[in-house]
């Protein structure tokens, strides 16, 4: 893919499309449904993959990840979960680690 078709569908996965879109649809939910308490209980431990809690990930948080680290030909992305946690990112990626430490 050339890097404009990229940065539209790079994080989109149509394998994964239930309802035949072709775009990436915004979850705008804040929990998920777990099958029993046994099942939220090895997703919270890090035992069991799954969504749990919106900040910590979501599909479409997962999407733009996805694309971000397509467009950088990365392994991974990193989707902070609000915005002053991106500008925390960015302050402590760019400036002296040195600076934060005294």
């Amino acid at each position: 893919m050339h890097f404009a078709t990229k940065a539209i569908y790079g994080g989109f996965d149509d394998a994964g499309s239930q309802f035949g879109e072709v775009s990436v649809p915004i979850y705008q939910t804040s929990t998920f449904l777990f099958v029993n308490a046994d099942d939220g209980a090895a997703k919270f431990a890090g035992k069991k993959k799954g969504y749990i809690y919106t900040r910590m990930g979501n599909q479409t948080i997962k999407a733009l990840e996805d694309c971000g680290a397509s467009l950088e030909n990365g392994f991974e992305g990193l989707g902070p979960a609000s915005g002053m946690a991106t500008v925390t990112t960015l302050y402590m990626t760019f400036l002296d680690n040195e600076t934060f430490l005294e």
